[in-house]
């Protein structure tokens, strides 16, 4: 029998205080394991394109809420994700000078990449469920898929509303008046 090494657990404390690295590969802290992820073109042609499309949105109007790009939130105190798209309500967004970890945003947004798909569908879906999450969307770049989790009302205690969008079914959400995406633009690589 062979012996397979354990993972070192660490605190969210202890993740949060670890030196910077510019490294091209992104961590988060996952029950306590550090899980590593370097994302595929597709990954980042999927997360340009809704980025693309809801700064869009926010700019045609006023009081529509911040996007931004992976930061560090802490969920608990052996969770820390960095979700790939964040979408914060007016007022609730960080500062260019806040220090991290950042607040929960009330959509955040998973693509799919192999070494985190499992995490993303399992217990990460759980722990921004438990944590008050208002809309989860993960996106399947293998299935061109957009699988949105959401409450049907606000301080629902769990996610109640589930949705799996495809082709030119449009991507919206309560908490953004006027949004729409066809899903199928969401997965388009322009030029191919």
């Amino acid at each position: 029998m062979t012996t397979v090494p354990v993972a070192e657990q660490m605190t969210a404390e202890e993740f949060m205080a670890r030196p910077e690295t510019n490294s091209a590969l992104r961590e988060s802290l996952v029950d306590g394991e550090v899980v590593v992820n370097q994302p595929l073109p597709s990954h980042a042609q999927v997360q340009v394109n809704l980025v693309y499309a809801l700064e869009s949105w926010i700019r045609a109007g006023s009081a529509r809420g911040r996007v931004a790009t992976p930061l560090d939130v802490l969920l608990d105190d052996r969770n820390v994700y960095n979700p790939d798209l964040l979408w914060y309500v007016e007022g609730r967004a960080p500062t260019d000078r806040s220090p991290a970890p950042y607040p929960l945003p009330s959509i955040a947004a998973e693509i799919r990449s192999p070494s985190t798909w499992r995490y993303d569908l399992g217990i990460k879906k759980s722990s921004y469920e438990r944590q008050g999450l208002a809309e989860l969307w993960l996106l399947d770049t293998a299935a061109d898929t957009a699988l949105v989790y959401r409450r049907s009302r606000h301080r629902a205690p769990s996610f109640d509303v589930a949705l799996e969008l495809s082709g030119t079914k449009q991507l919206t959400s309560p908490l953004l008046s006027g949004f729409a995406v066809a899903v199928d633009e969401i997965f388009t690589v322009p030029g191919a």
